[in-house]
């Protein structure tokens, strides 16, 4: 069974940063299979992909609004992925969710919504003075 759960959401000042985990189960992250992708919404907003990385290569992506500032990596022995966002603006505040791609169509991963199969329960990301 697959599942994923994220932590590390919290209360921080403009310019500061945080760490978000994703804990998977049921599957390997480094499996060719999966891709992991971060996706936020905030209040009153749709919601939106930000970074993944894929599982074959670890290669990532990022949404032009955070690029330079948020960082995607894994811990294979770990089984978890990490969202590292710095430099973290008031508009970054949202719950911040963790998606897996199970798929043999595609190797790199997207930041298109529907393409993500499993989904974790989200932590609160709020930035603010």
């Amino acid at each position: 069974q697959v599942q994923l759960v994220e932590s590390g959401g919290d209360l921080v000042q403009p310019g500061g940063s945080l760490r978000l985990s994703c804990a998977a189960s049921g599957f390997p992250l480094d499996s060719y299979l999966y891709r992991i992708g971060w996706f936020r919404q905030a209040p009153g907003k749709e919601r939106e992909g930000v970074s993944c990385i894929s599982g074959s290569d670890g290669r990532t992506r990022h949404a032009d609004s955070v690029k330079g500032r948020f960082t995607n990596s894994r811990d294979n022995a770990k089984n978890t992925v990490y969202l590292q966002m710095n430099s973290l603006k008031p508009e970054d505040t949202a719950v911040y969710y963790c998606a897996a791609d199970r798929s043999y169509l595609r190797a790199m991963c997207r930041l298109v919504e529907d393409e993500y199969d499993y989904w974790g329960q989200g932590t609160q990301v709020t930035v603010s003075s």
